[in-house]
C-alpha cells in the first residue's frame, strides 16, 4: 500500500519533549497553586526536595531545589495545606509534569494555626515547655543582652525603660524579626550570646530579652520556628520574650524562662527601679539602726537591774578592812603578852640549866657510850679484816686478766693519735703517727709502705709464727 502524503513535520521524541518543556514553562512560567502536600519525607541527600501536591481531583509533582530551600518562609510538612508559587516545568525521560516551587505559604490563617498547635503540641511533649525547665530572673543584672531589629520602636523602648528603671549595660545583637532568615538569626544570636566568656572582653549578659513588635501570624511566625523554640529551651541564660501584642503568643514564649507582654514590660521585668531599690535599702537600714539602739536600751535596762542587785563595791571590803584594823591594833599588846610569857617560861626552866647538870648528863652519855664503843671496836677491826681480803683477791684476779702480763709475754698494743686501738690495717694510711705500746714503755712510730700490704718478719726463736701487724 502507497505511503500517505503529509506536510506534518517529523520530530524526534527528544524534540518533540523540548518542545513541550517550552510551551509549558512559556505558558505557565509563573502560577500559584493551592494544595495538600503529600509524601513529603525530608530533603533528600542532594538538598533538594521533592513531594506531591494534591486535592481530591488530581495531584501534581512538586519538587524545591537546593538554592530554593533556604528562602523558603514556610517548610513542608506533611499534610500540610499551602499555596505555592513556582513555575511550571516537564522532565522529559519520564514524560511527565512537575512545579517547580520558589515559595510556600499556608493555606488560610485555620491551616497555620493548626499547623502551630501541632507543632505545639510535639514540641511540648518533648519537655520544652515544662515549668520546672524554667529560671529565676536575676535581680539586678549587671549586663542585659537584647535580640531585635536595630531600628523602630522597640529597642528604643527598651533601652528607655530599662535606662528609666536602672541603668545597666546593654548589649543589643541585631537579627531580622520577621521573614526568611529571621528564625536562622535569632537562633544564631541566643547561641551567640551563650558562647561568650564571663571574663571576656565582651561581657555575658546575666539575662536576654528576644523582642519584637506586633503583625499578623505571618509575620511573627520566625518566632515559631523549631530551631528557635529549641535554642530559647537550651539558653543557659534567662531569656524574656516579648514578641507581639499582649494577645499575641508565639511558642517561643513557651520556652523561655519569663513570658512578658510587651517589650517595655520585657525591660520592667528586667530591672528593678533604682528608686525603689534605694528607697528599699535605705528603709532596711533604717529598720537595723532602730533594732540595733533597741537591742543596746534592751541590754541597758537589763545591766541596770543586774546591778542594782548587787553590793557596793565599798560594802564588799568593808568588812575584811575592819578585820584588818582589829588586828593591826591588837599586834603590838599581842607581841608584848607573847615576849613575857616566853621570858616567865624560860624563867621556870633556867634555874635547871646549870653547868654541873650538863657535865652530869655528859658523863651519864659517856657511861652509856663505853661498853657499846668497846663492843664496835671488834667488829669494825673483823669487817675491815674481811673486805681487806676481799680487796687483795680481786687484785690477784686483775693482775692475772691484765693486758700488760700479755705485754710481758712480748706483745704489744698499738693506739693511733686519737688513742684508738688498731685493730685492722684498714684504720690506718701511709704516713700516720702511732704509738706502740710494750712492756716497759711507749714507742712513737709513723705507718709506711702502702696502705693494706704487710710485710713478714721472722718471729723471734720460740715464738709462734705470727706476722707484722702492718
Amino acid at each position: 500500500m502507497p505511503a500517505l502524503l503529509t506536510n506534518a513535520p517529523e520530530f524526534t521524541v527528544s524534540e518533540l519533549a523540548g518542545a513541550v518543556k517550552r510551551a509549558v514553562e512559556d505558558e505557565f512560567g509563573n502560577v500559584r497553586v493551592r494544595g495538600e502536600i503529600s509524601g513529603f519525607r525530608g530533603v533528600h541527600s542532594s538538598g533538594h526536595a521533592y513531594f506531591t501536591l494534591k486535592d481530591e481531583n488530581a495531584s501534581i509533582d512538586a519538587v524545591v531545589w537546593k538554592s530554593s530551600w533556604p528562602r523558603l518562609t514556610f517548610k513542608p510538612e506533611e499534610g500540610m495545606e499551602v499555596i505555592v508559587t513556582g513555575r511550571m516545568t516537564t522532565f522529559p525521560r519520564s514524560s511527565k509534569y512537575q512545579i517547580v516551587i520558589e515559595q510556600i505559604e499556608p493555606a488560610g490563617a485555620g491551616a497555620l494555626m493548626a499547623l502551630l498547635e501541632a507543632r505545639r503540641k510535639a514540641l511540648a511533649a518533648e519537655g520544652l515547655f515544662a515549668a520546672e525547665r524554667k529560671r529565676e530572673l536575676p535581680y539586678l543584672p549587671r549586663t542585659i543582652g537584647v535580640i531585635t531589629s536595630p531600628t523602630g520602636a522597640v529597642i528604643r523602648d527598651i533601652l528607655h525603660r530599662i535606662s528609666d528603671r536602672f541603668p545597666s549595660h546593654v548589649i543589643v545583637w541585631p537579627v531580622r524579626v520577621q521573614g526568611e532568615t529571621a528564625a536562622a538569626e535569632v537562633t544564631a544570636a541566643i547561641t551567640g550570646f551563650n558562647a561568650l566568656r564571663p571574663d571576656g572582653s565582651i561581657p555575658r549578659p546575666d539575662v536576654l530579652i528576644v523582642a519584637r513588635g506586633g503583625g499578623s501570624i505571618e509575620d511573627l511566625w520566625g518566632f515559631n520556628e523549631e530551631i528557635v523554640v529549641r535554642a530559647v529551651a537550651a539558653s543557659r541564660i534567662p531569656i524574656i520574650t516579648a514578641v507581639g501584642h499582649e494577645t499575641d503568643t508565639t511558642l517561643v514564649d513557651y520556652a523561655s524562662d519569663h513570658r512578658a507582654p510587651t517589650p517595655t514590660a520585657a525591660a520592667e521585668a528586667a530591672v528593678p527601679v533604682r528608686a525603689d531599690l534605694i528607697g528599699y535599702v535605705d528603709e532596711i537600714g533604717a529598720r537595723q539602726r532602730h533594732a540595733m539602739r533597741r537591742t543596746a536600751s534592751n541590754y541597758r535596762d537589763r545591766l541596770r537591774a543586774a546591778t542594782a542587785g548587787l553590793p557596793r563595791p565599798l560594802d564588799l571590803v568593808a568588812s575584811a578592812r575592819q578585820r584588818l584594823d582589829h588586828a593591826a591594833s591588837n599586834l603590838a599588846a599581842a607581841l608584848r603578852h607573847t615576849g613575857q610569857r616566853k621570858r616567865i617560861a624560860f624563867e621556870r626552866v633556867s634555874g635547871r640549866l646549870s653547868p654541873n647538870t650538863l657535865r652530869g648528863e655528859v658523863r651519864n652519855l659517856r657511861a652509856r657510850l663505853t661498853p657499846a664503843a668497846s663492843r664496835l671496836a671488834p667488829a669494825l677491826t673483823r669487817i675491815i679484816d674481811d673486805r681487806k681480803k676481799r680487796l687483795e683477791s680481786a687484785s690477784k684476779l686483775l693482775d692475772a686478766v691484765s693486758y700488760k702480763n700479755i705485754l710481758d709475754r712480748g706483745f704489744a698494743v698499738v693506739t693511733d693519735f686519737d688513742g684508738r686501738i688498731v685493730k685492722h690495717t684498714a684504720q690506718v694510711k701511709p704516713g700516720d703517727p702511732l704509738h706502740v705500746q710494750v712492756a716497759d714503755g711507749t714507742i712513737g712510730v709513723t705507718v709506711g709502705g702502702a696502705p693494706g700490704t704487710r710485710k713478714r718478719i721472722k718471729p723471734p726463736p720460740g715464738e709462734d709464727n705470727q706476722g707484722s701487724l702492718f
